[in-house]
């Protein structure tokens, strides 16, 4: 017999805010908006980790090891939540992230050419 744990004050806050956050977000231009501020705020990710791993030359494995680590984990986030429709938005901004990552990190590859 297994048992649930009780769910704490904290994990409901933070369920409740995303789902407020969410209905907030059934218009489109928000919708876009918000995925569009997470887009950016991968690529500056993506980009300063590029650039911080760059100057300290002992760090670049290292870097690299912990962002591919970081992206693998949004993947299998995605496919936990990609068939709940409830997690739509959450799933857009997973993806959003993760393109961010991605495009931040080959614009700091094209910089090293």
């Amino acid at each position: 017999m297994v048992f649930r744990p009780q769910k704490t004050k904290f994990q409901l806050n933070v369920v409740e805010n995303f789902q407020t956050l969410s209905i907030w977000a059934d218009n489109p231009w928000r919708r876009y908006s918000i995925s569009l501020i997470t887009l950016l705020i991968g690529y500056f990710l993506g980009s300063s980790l590029g650039m911080v791993s760059a100057v300290v030359e002992l760090m670049d494995p290292v870097a690299a090891f912990l962002s591919v680590v970081f992206i693998e984990i949004l993947i299998v986030f995605r496919r936990n939540f990609r068939f709940e429709k409830k997690k739509k938005f959450l799933v857009l901004l997973l993806d959003s992230l993760r393109l961010g990552l991605f495009y931040g990190f080959f614009t700091e590859s094209l910089k090293l050419l």
